[in-house]
């Protein structure tokens, strides 16, 4: 380790990075059916697509089921004898979490998914055969469409009560959230900006402070973790001195917090953890600060060999693998410039990632586009 300042922890078979925030999809409404010219008959009309919110669906739940990122609805029927008037074709929904922002291609708003059961119409079904059409259906309407996940920060902060996180978006920003040396002094999202030379900005949010159990909604809950879902990454900050919440809690090391906090997120919602995250070990101002440093940086590095330290229940199923841990003290400021840096590396690395995949998407649908032509 050349810079114990700034680690970078590899564990074998863990994974980052896989939370999904936007998706590009292929809807297409279903044609009508034809009409039926001597009866006088009118086809069906062609389903719709919609996208619909739904609380537990998240975005990469729907790139998992459908890898192939289409959505067809169904063909109208076309009338009959036995039905003059031909059925309406099935209707497709694509599933999506609340706080879905849906937009073409061009960047236009076709939507917005707020809360659970909100519906969005991406592509509608093409009209069946009539008088007025000979007798001939339509087409249904054909789109690439985005889903993009309403983000309130780039950055969240995560962390038990009292870790230290308005602190540390005091000595990182311009914000000035409640600080006292109690728990729950956050008690909603505050947003700092980071400011950069180059004029660069990052917004980070000081989010409530978690409690064991918060997945089942105890202190602050899913009011926490329903922000820790709204932002790009993560940014634990946990006491190297380790914390105790109430007399009647029982104490935790620091390296039993960042395990007990990626329990929270995992038993929300299994894929929060996914989230590229940085991990800052805060109050390195106090005695002994930097032995406990020591300790937490080889049970990061060897985390199955320090399971006993919590109950089985207690335990992530995955270890997270933090980007950067970055040892500071928000109180003194050591540390925080480099914190800064290691932040602005971990974001310019997911954007750059972004910008290749669209480039990808974009050129894979020129070459299919092309290939038709070819066809035809």
């Amino acid at each position: 380790i050349t810079n114990p300042s700034c680690l970078w922890l590899y564990y074998p078979g863990s994974h980052y990075g896989n939370f999904v925030d936007n998706l590009r999809l292929y809807v297409r409404g279903g044609s009508g059916g034809m009409g039926l010219p001597r009866l006088g008959g009118q086809g069906g009309k062609g389903g719709d697509v919609w996208v619909v919110a739904q609380k537990e669906m998240t975005l990469k739940r729907v790139k998992d089921k459908y890898p192939q990122k289409r959505f067809i609805a169904g063909v109208g029927t076309n009338s009959s004898v036995r039905a003059l008037r031909g059925q309406k074709g099935e209707d497709q929904e694509v599933l999506a979490p609340p706080g879905i922002t849906v937009t073409n291609d061009d960047g236009m708003v076709l939507g917005k998914l707020n809360t659970e059961g909100d519906r969005v119409l991406v592509a509608r079904g093409g009209q069946g055969g009539s008088y007025h059409s000979e007798f001939l259906p339509s087409k249904g309407q054909t789109r690439q469409i985005r889903l993009d996940l309403k983000l309130i920060a780039d950055l969240g902060l995560v962390g038990f009560p009292n870790a230290g996180k308005s602190s540390l978006l005091t000595a990182l920003s311009h914000a000035k959230p409640q600080i006292a040396s109690y728990a729950f002094t956050t008690l909603r999202p505050e947003i700092g900006k980071v400011m950069y030379e180059d004029h660069k900005q990052i917004s980070v949010a000081d989010l409530p402070g978690l409690i064991e159990g918060a997945h089942m909604n105890r202190g602050m809950g899913h009011q926490f973790l329903k922000h820790v879902e709204r932002t790009r990454q993560l940014l634990f900050v946990v006491d190297v001195c380790g914390f105790q919440l109430a007399s009647k809690t029982p104490f935790r090391s620091a390296f039993e917090a960042v395990q007990l906090l990626i329990k929270e997120l995992e038993l929300y919602k299994e894929d929060l953890p996914c989230k590229p995250a940085v991990l800052v070990v805060n109050k390195m101002d106090l005695p002994d600060a930097e032995d406990k440093l020591a300790e937490l940086q080889e049970q990061l590095l060897n985390p199955h060999e320090f399971s006993h330290l919590l109950p089985d229940d207690m335990l992530p199923k995955n270890n997270m693998v933090f980007r950067h841990v970055v040892p500071i003290s928000a109180a003194t400021g050591f540390g925080i410039a480099h914190l800064k840096t290691c932040i602005r590396q971990s974001l310019d690395k997911d954007a750059s990632m972004a910008t290749d995949s669209l480039h990808r998407d974009r050129l894979q649908a020129l070459c299919t586009a092309y290939s038709k032509r070819q066809v035809l």
